[in-house]
């Protein structure tokens, strides 16, 4: 037996479990506002006097919450400490981005506005139980056979050769144009910039 460490190679998240209230306080968020279909229902194996429902976020994962028709939604704020969790960041396209502050304010829920983040917009708001949300929305589309994290670590490194404080725009362009003369191929002997005007 090897003393050697090895890892344990993560592939994505599975799912994300909360403690909820009662249930239709989670149907009427996760569905009624974020409209994440309600895939699943079942007891909480691991405590029958609680139901656990789960949530499709849009990309098939999974998140889930358990209820209790004891429970009921308290808004406070969900402690934020050490090793607590900060927020949950969902992603929404930049279509939906741009409706959220009008459909929070219509049902009356406080909300940061939107937050330029440089390579995404952001708003943050609680949900009925207290829970710091942000919904995201990434400023590019990586280029085909890519990731927005391969977009995110070149966007990194450009920033950092040229001192800049935090990712932008032109990182970002920077970053996506490397990537395609990386991964695809051209008949050019030459692929810089040019000005045939």
């Amino acid at each position: 037996m090897s003393n050697e460490f090895r890892k344990i190679q993560t592939q994505g998240v599975h799912h994300i479990t909360i403690i909820g209230a009662d249930r239709q306080t989670s149907i009427d968020f996760w569905e009624g506002v974020l409209g994440m279909p309600f895939v699943f229902d079942q007891p909480n194996l691991d405590n029958p006097e609680e139901g656990h429902l789960y949530f499709d976020p849009g990309d098939g994962r999974l998140i889930t919450i358990f209820t209790n028709e004891a429970r009921k939604p308290d808004p406070q704020p969900v402690p934020e400490a050490t090793g607590s969790l900060h927020h949950l960041a969902l992603n929404v396209s930049q279509a939906t981005f741009w409706q959220v502050a009008e459909r929070l304010d219509a049902r009356g829920v406080p909300h940061s506005g939107p937050v330029d983040r440089g390579f995404m917009d952001s708003i943050y708001f609680r949900d009925p139980l207290g829970l710091r949300l942000e919904l995201a929305s990434y400023r590019f589309e990586p280029p085909e056979g890519c990731r927005h994290a391969d977009v995110m670590i070149e966007a990194h490194r450009i920033r950092v050769a040229r001192g800049a404080n935090n990712i932008d725009k032109e990182h970002l362009a920077d970053a996506i144009e490397l990537l395609v003369e990386k991964r695809q191929q051209s008949l050019s002997l030459s692929r810089s910039a040019k000005n045939p005007y």
